[in-house]
């Protein structure tokens, strides 16, 4: 039984090759009920493109460039999710590219690179801006930002502000003191984020306004031991103060994880004794009781895969900014 053609696909929906391959590759053109024809067509008739034809008969590579911190950890894997399921229902393949220091970095900031090569480009969390405005990204295909801000760029970024502002107002109703423990960030600004310096904004703020005041504040690195030897020294310091029951705002579930299996490893009562709240809502968040900031990761990375998509269809307009807000999750430890 021979393979479905483009010919097929436009027989059975009553159109153009042209409309179909329109579809195929998300052209803004197309309107909305003959774009449902097409797919349903499509779907019928369980059509695949050759990828190979496609870049001849384009000039395309039907390829994007994902350049990201890192792959392993929870919120990165849903990020990616969210981009790639946009992306392979345009029927573009993703190449990742996790940058994972300064030095590479360097490295992609040349056009000449292998992740430059692709149609269009995907850069996650790091703060960019200065390097936009220094004209460093030497982009010559369509770029979007995903958690992340920056002027004149299409970017779908979380507001992180008003998360920290919604866990600082929860902590400041509950008993007891209050600490926090932040996510180290690097200290170059060329390879930063504003993240969890933003988060630390809105918690602080909130608790200020509030006419109350953070007792302690630790950091860690994003890592699993890190965190665990955070979650030590900050229970150590409080219950040498004598500091029980409190309040611990975590600034990343990694952080409140390991809190709250150091709070049970002490004998000590989590939304009792110690008081926890983290930030993500990462998938297993729910069946701990943690209670955190619930953040739409899948939603961002899909939102601004459809930016992208969106230039790459032939969008002129000016940059576009998709802002998320986190959603508070009350659970058990707090």
């Amino acid at each position: 039984m021979r393979k479905p053609t483009i010919q097929d696909v436009a027989r059975e929906a009553g159109v153009g090759v042209g409309t179909v391959s329109r579809v195929l590759n998300n052209h803004s053109a197309v309107r909305g009920a003959t774009r449902d024809t097409v797919l349903k067509a499509i779907a019928d008739l369980d059509y695949t493109p050759n990828p190979h034809a496609r870049r001849i008969a384009g000039g395309k590579s039907y390829t994007i460039s994902v350049l990201l911190p890192v792959v392993t950890t929870e919120f990165y894997v849903r990020l990616l999710d969210g981009l790639e399921t946009a992306f392979q229902e345009a029927r573009y393949d993703v190449a990742i590219f996790p940058l994972l220091d300064r030095s590479r970095l360097e490295r992609y900031l040349g056009s000449h690179t292998l992740a430059y090569q692709a149609d269009g480009l995907v850069m996650a969390t790091y703060n960019l801006t200065q390097m936009f405005n220094e004209h460093r990204l030497r982009t010559q295909q369509p770029t979007v930002l995903v958690d992340a801000y920056a002027e004149g760029v299409d970017c779908a970024f979380m507001d992180n502000v008003t998360g920290g502002k919604l866990a600082g107002e929860y902590a400041a109703t509950l008993p007891g003191t209050l600490h926090a423990i932040w996510v180290e960030t690097e200290l170059d600004q060329l390879f930063t984020t504003r993240v969890f310096e933003d988060r630390r904004t809105g918690f602080l703020k909130a608790v200020a306004g509030a006419g109350r005041e953070v007792t302690s504040e630790h950091t860690s690195s994003f890592d699993p031991l890190a965190a665990r030897n955070s979650a030590c020294a900050v229970l150590d310091e409080i219950a040498a103060a004598g500091g029980f029951p409190c309040t611990v705002f975590a600034s990343a579930d990694l952080l409140a994880g390991s809190l709250l299996d150091e709070v049970r490893a002490r004998g000590l009562t989590p939304g009792q004794d110690v008081r926890i709240i983290g930030f993500d809502d990462q998938p297993w968040a729910a069946a701990r009781g943690l209670t955190t900031l619930h953040q739409p990761v899948e939603n961002m990375g899909y939102e601004a895969a459809q930016l992208l998509l969106s230039r790459l269809g032939g969008h002129r307009g000016p940059a576009r900014a998709r802002r998320f807000e986190p959603k508070l999750m009350v659970r058990d430890t707090a």
